[in-house]
């Protein structure tokens, strides 16, 4: 896979209310501060368009809003070019494949929504909302932007919609449900970038779904059950996010409460995990994120205050600290672009 020689980070920081955004240079893993922007509020999610050009970023303090930024292509610094109202403070928020619509899901307020973005990247208020079971977590449209999925942790359900990538507008009545096992919290999910399989982490018992992803009949179906947390673990799970190398070939998860991220190989025929094993990482690591070279995974602590680089093993993708780097306060989420394209 080509590369750009660098890639922007962006780290959302809840309780300094701001966005730090650094450089990574991608043959070494250093990175250093550009930019520490104030946003206002308590910022959370932020989603990338898919062509790199914009960035979007989820106040989840009131007033709720989406905020929309352009980003510099030669340098990866962020401008303010729109704000608009969400219907509910949402704790997940990215586009549909064509990057002409923002997808949001709320916990607090067990609902999905979409907004659009128009032709200068900016994204307005909700066209389409949608109740859900309790606790939408995340929503994301497929490889071919023809459903979207949601997940539920408190209804312990994955919901598939058939969604008109045209208009936007998504078939709420006629909702695929797929049930998780008890307890199990569905959270945040991946699609493989090559095969028909669906990576399911889910919050409360750290388990990982494999799920085959019939996309003719927008279904879902268990190939495999994994769990993520550290040898030895004891006390409650708290898992946390979930992502996938470029290539697919491997797998990460990150968990609050052991601090630790863990790496599975892909078997993209089977869909099956393999664990390969697990590292320490930023204190409570809700987020992170992996360059579009698949060479470094980025994770922040909330407790910790900082970033740490992880070097990925290209052959066994195995994880080995490289460095660190201080960000805001509470970070949360990790954004990264390459810079450079086109």
């Amino acid at each position: 896979m080509s590369a750009a020689a660098a890639a922007a980070v962006y780290v959302a920081n809840a309780d300094s209310r701001d966005i730090s955004v650094l450089r990574l240079d991608a043959a070494t893993g250093d990175l250093s501060l550009l930019q520490q922007l104030a946003v206002g509020g308590a910022v959370m999610p932020l989603a990338a368009s898919p062509d790199g050009r914009f960035l979007y970023a989820s106040i989840r303090s009131e007033p709720v809003e989406v905020l929309s930024f352009s980003i510099d292509p030669g340098d990866g610094r962020l401008a303010l070019i729109g704000r608009s109202p969400l219907p509910a403070s949402m704790c997940w928020i990215g586009t549909d494949r064509s990057g002409r619509f923002l997808l949001s899901a709320s916990y607090g307020g067990s609902s999905i929504a979409v907004s659009p973005i128009d032709a200068a990247g900016v994204a307005g208020s909700a066209q389409q909302t949608s109740a859900t079971p309790s606790n939408a977590h995340a929503v994301q449209a497929d490889p071919a932007n023809r459903f979207l999925f949601a997940t539920c942790l408190g209804g312990g359900v994955v919901l598939g919609y058939r969604f008109d990538a045209a208009s936007g507008r998504f078939d709420a009545s006629h909702a695929m449900s797929w049930q998780a096992r008890a307890g199990a919290g569905p959270r945040h999910f991946v699609f493989h970038p090559t095969a028909s399989f669906v990576y399911l982490l889910n919050e409360l018992d750290a388990g990982v779904d494999v799920l085959a992803f019939d996309a003719m009949r927008c279904a879902l179906s268990a190939v495999q059950t994994i769990e993520s947390l550290p040898r030895g673990f004891s006390g409650e799970p708290w898992a946390a996010d979930i992502h996938l190398m470029p290539d697919g070939r491997f797998l990460y998860t990150s968990e609050r409460r052991s601090s630790t991220l863990a790496a599975f190989a892909v078997d993209a025929a089977t869909g099956r995990l393999t664990l390969v094993g697990h590292v320490p990482t930023e204190t409570q690591p809700r987020g992170f994120a992996i360059d579009p070279s698949g060479a470094w995974l980025l994770a922040v602590g909330q407790l910790s205050h900082r970033l740490s680089v992880h070097a990925i093993d290209p052959a066994t993708g195995r994880l080995a600290k490289h460095g660190e780097h201080a960000v805001g306060r509470s970070p949360n989420w990790v954004e990264i672009v390459a810079l450079g394209r086109g």
